[in-house]
């Protein structure tokens, strides 16, 4: 329990000044597959199909049927793409 009151005391005083909050509390955003193909503008099948070749970075599986890729992996992966 000592633990949960250690996370909601840490918490409180990052919310009331997030300036001094570290690093590691922001996130990077998860995208899941129907956003990415929009984004690169290609279809499911042609995403998956990079994914299993290798050409698009492997996901993050969070469950059997939920794969997800990180925001910023994503944005580097359009930014080269085509070069």
């Amino acid at each position: 329990m000592l633990g949960f009151w250690f996370f909601v005391a840490i918490n409180q005083d990052f919310a009331m000044n997030p300036a001094q909050a570290p690093a590691q509390q922001f996130q990077d955003s998860l995208l899941r597959v129907p956003t990415i193909t929009e984004r690169m503008g290609v279809s499911r099948s042609y995403w998956w199909k990079g994914v299993k070749e290798g050409r698009f970075p492997a996901g993050i599986k969070l469950s059997t049927r939920v794969t997800v890729w990180r925001a910023s992996e994503i944005d580097s992966l359009i930014a080269n793409f085509g070069k």
